[in-house]
């Protein structure tokens, strides 16, 4: 029998086939959460399909040709695959070589936590995939899964969801403990952040009385960092009301200066012409040090200690003394005199005044100020 040779379509060999279109993007199961691990799911440009995850998922749910038995709590058992067990966690496939069986199958078991939750890890281990409200509903025993077994894609998804919504008041305390089993340093420190910031409401939770009775050093330890934390609200509401009194005393010596040597208002230097049409005014403490500078001129017991105001007054003259450059060319009044009388002050006096001037030209540092201190020669400009 004559053997007939096929002959190419003319062309044929011009003529290259189109391309298969790549498959769709896995970025959603239909009603599942999903965790991608980009260096598995991701072969060059081409992403795992949804239908290989389903195809996953049906190899499990059906176990066809299953060659492992998953013991769990109250007698349940889950089939699974050693070969898919195995690459997915480096326990188990530990636990698959130790493993005994009849023939080529083996059992092991999971225990301590539902079973419920053992398939929806084991699930997991295939498709990457987990329904929402069962990772809502076992989010907890998932987490030490994933620990205990060392499926570090699955402990990250456990640890945002708890971070991100199924984190509250009720259950902090235990998820604090359990963070500190589980090596997880973030939800650690999220979960401690949040018991010191909700702590009447976690001290009342039955989580907060079974931590005391079962780990009172622990309790010890929170309540010590809950003391530390209150220390440190009150030193930094105390730091915070005392810079804002220095930046008051830069402003006060400010205005001041200004109002001693350019005039404000209505008050300032003989030889300034005030009009009542001048821009306003930028510094706030003026109209408050123009009412103490008027009484001043006009108190009878102008004397430190006759009178509250005018010792203020003296107080502000005296500071501005101190922050004074050159004497010689300013325009406050009695800058000269305090300066000589600064000479024959106690020690300890002394002493506080520099604290107060060192903490003040720090604060004024802090926020970028110029020097208030610093005088021009008036023959110059």
């Amino acid at each position: 029998m004559e053997a007939i040779k096929k002959q190419p379509p003319q062309g044929a060999n011009n003529v290259s086939p189109a391309p298969p279109p790549l498959p769709g993007s896995a970025a959603n199961c239909p009603g599942k959460g999903i965790f991608m691990n980009n260096r598995s799911a991701m072969r060059g440009n081409r992403c795992v399909s949804t239908a290989t995850r389903n195809m996953w998922d049906s190899l499990f749910d059906g176990g066809y040709r299953a060659d492992v038995t998953v013991k769990t709590d109250n007698g349940g058992i889950i089939y699974a695959h050693a070969n898919v067990l195995g690459m997915a966690s480096p326990v188990l496939r530990g636990v698959l070589k130790q493993a005994k069986g009849v023939g080529q199958k083996r059992s092991i078991s999971i225990h301590g936590v539902p079973q419920d939750a053992v398939r929806v890890f084991i699930r997991f281990l295939y498709s990457s995939c987990y329904e929402k409200e069962e990772m809502e509903e076992f989010v907890l025993p998932l987490l030490v899964l994933s620990h205990a077994y060392v499926v570090p894609q699955l402990k990250r998804i456990c640890e945002q969801q708890l971070e991100h919504g199924l984190l509250t008041p009720e259950n902090v305390v235990d998820i604090f403990q359990l963070s500190l089993l589980c090596d997880a340093p973030r939800l650690t420190l999220i979960s401690h952040r949040m018991i010191i910031r909700d702590f009447k409401a976690v001290f009342v939770t039955e989580g907060w009385k079974a931590m005391k009775k079962s780990h009172p050093a622990l309790e010890k330890e929170l309540l010590k960092t809950m003391i530390e934390e209150e220390k440190m609200k009150k030193e930094k509401i105390r730091k915070s009301k005392e810079r804002k009194i220095y930046l008051q005393l830069c402003e006060a010596m400010e205005a001041l200066v200004h109002i001693c040597r350019d005039g404000c208002r209505t008050i300032g230097p003989h030889d300034k012409d005030f009009k009542e049409n001048r821009t306003p005014c930028k510094y706030g403490a003026c109209k408050g040090l123009e009412l103490l500078v008027r009484h001043f001129a006009r108190c009878k017991l102008r004397v430190p200690g006759g009178c509250i105001k005018c010792k203020r007054m003296w107080q502000l003259l005296e500071l501005h003394s101190r922050l004074c450059a050159d004497s010689s060319w300013c325009r406050v009044p009695l800058c000269r005199n305090f300066k000589e009388k600064i000479k024959n002050q106690s020690k300890k006096d002394e002493i506080k005044w520099k604290i107060l001037v060192k903490k003040m030209l720090s604060t004024k540092r802090s926020v970028g100020g110029a020097s208030f201190f610093v005088f021009s020669n008036p023959s110059s400009s």
